[in-house]
C-alpha cells in the first residue's frame, strides 16, 4: 500500500466522529441517549429561515456555482449583524469573508500561516481544531492554561520567552468551550496589545456569542479599535440561529488575513450552495426576538443541570 503523508501521523479520526459511531450502535440497541458532549443545538431554526431556504431552492435558476466570497447581500448582512450587535462598522468586501462553517475557515487559517517549526498559542482546554490544525501545517502547540483563579482566561505574561520568540498565532475562544467563562472588553484589550507587541496574528472564535443568559451580552473583539490590524474574528450561525447543519460561518476583521484565506479557499472549495447562503442572510436580518426565548429554554436547561450537579456533591458555578 502507498504510505500517506507523514503529516497524517498528526491527525486522528476527530473524537466526535468516534463518538457518533459508538452513539448510533447504542441507539440501534433500542437505548435512550442524552447527549451532553457536542455544541449541536436541539431546536430547530424558526419558521422563516427554513420558508427562505424552501422558497430560494424552488428557483430552478439558483443551482450553479457561487461566487468564492458569496453573494453581496449575504456579507452585508453579516455587516448589519455586527453593526446591530456591536455599533461596529465592517466594510463587507474586504473585512467579511464566508466560510463553510467557522471550523472549515479555523483549519484552513492555519494551514494558509503556520509553517514547520512555528508556535500557536492555544488554550487549554480548547476546541481540538485549533491543536489539530497547527499540528497539521507543521507547526508545534504551545498550551495556555485556562484556570479557575484567572476566570479561565489565559495569562500572557506566564508564555515563556522562548515560545513567544517562535509564536506566530494566538487563539482566543469566549464565551469559552468548554468552560462557559466569558471575557471583557478590557481583556481584548489587553490581547490586542499582547499581540501587537508580539507581532502576533490574533484569532477569536466567537461561536457562542449570542447563546448568553441573565442579561449578558458577550463583546466582540473588533470592537477594539486596534483589533483589526493584527485580529480576525471567526463567527458562526450554527449554536445562533440553531443552524449547525447548514454550515455557514464568517471570518471578520484585518483585510489582509481575510485576502489570504479567500485565495487559500479559491483552491480549496467552490463556495456554498446559493439557497442556503439566501437562507442565512434572512436569518440575520429577519426576526431575531426568537433568539431570547431560545436562550430562556437553555437557561432553563443550565439551571436544573447546575442544582443537580450541586446537590450531588460536585459544586460547580453557573456560566
Amino acid at each position: 500500500m502507498i504510505s500517506p503523508a507523514a503529516r497524517m501521523q498528526h491527525l486522528s479520526q476527530h473524537f466526535f466522529a468516534v463518538l457518533s459511531v459508538r452513539l448510533a450502535a447504542m441507539q440501534a440497541q433500542g437505548l435512550d441517549v442524552v447527549r451532553l458532549d457536542e455544541g449541536s443545538p436541539d431546536l430547530p431554526p424558526p419558521a422563516h429561515i427554513i420558508q427562505a431556504l424552501t422558497e430560494a431552492a424552488s428557483c430552478p435558476h439558483q443551482h450553479a456555482y457561487q461566487p468564492h466570497r458569496g453573494p453581496q447581500a449575504l456579507r452585508q448582512a453579516w455587516a448589519e449583524m455586527y453593526r446591530r450587535l456591536y455599533q461596529i462598522e465592517l466594510d463587507p468586501q474586504a473585512e467579511v469573508l464566508p466560510l463553510l462553517g467557522s471550523k472549515e475557515g479555523i483549519f484552513h487559517l492555519l494551514q494558509a500561516y503556520i509553517e514547520p517549526g512555528d508556535v500557536v498559542l492555544a488554550p487549554d482546554p480548547g476546541y481540538v481544531t485549533y491543536t489539530r490544525g497547527a499540528l497539521f501545517a507543521g507547526g508545534h502547540i504551545y498550551p495556555m492554561p485556562l484556570l479557575p483563579e484567572s476566570g479561565y482566561l489565559p495569562d500572557f505574561e506566564a508564555i515563556p520567552p522562548q515560545a513567544l520568540a517562535r509564536a506566530k498565532m494566538l487563539w482566543l475562544n469566549y464565551p469559552n468551550n468548554p468552560t462557559g467563562a466569558t471575557a471583557s472588553l478590557d481583556f481584548f484589550a489587553r490581547a490586542v496589545a499582547f499581540a501587537r507587541q508580539h507581532n502576533l496574528l490574533l484569532c477569536h472564535d466567537a461561536a457562542y456569542a449570542q447563546v448568553t443568559f441573565d442579561g449578558y451580552c458577550a463583546p466582540s473583539l473588533l470592537q477594539i479599535p486596534e483589533a483589526r490590524q493584527v485580529g480576525v474574528e471567526f463567527n458562526s450561525l450554527s449554536k445562533s440561529h440553531n443552524m449547525a447543519g447548514w454550515r455557514v460561518g464568517a471570518l471578520l476583521g484585518s483585510p489582509q488575513v481575510i485576502q489570504t484565506l479567500f485565495t487559500l479557499k479559491t483552491n480549496a472549495d467552490s463556495s456554498h450552495f446559493l439557497p442556503v447562503l439566501q437562507a442565512a442572510a434572512a436569518a440575520m436580518t429577519g426576526e431575531q426576538g426568537w433568539i431570547t426565548h431560545r436562550n430562556e429554554i437553555y437557561r432553563q436547561r443550565r439551571d436544573v443541570i447546575v442544582s443537580a450537579l450541586n446537590r450531588m456533591g460536585l459544586p460547580v458555578t453557573a456560566p
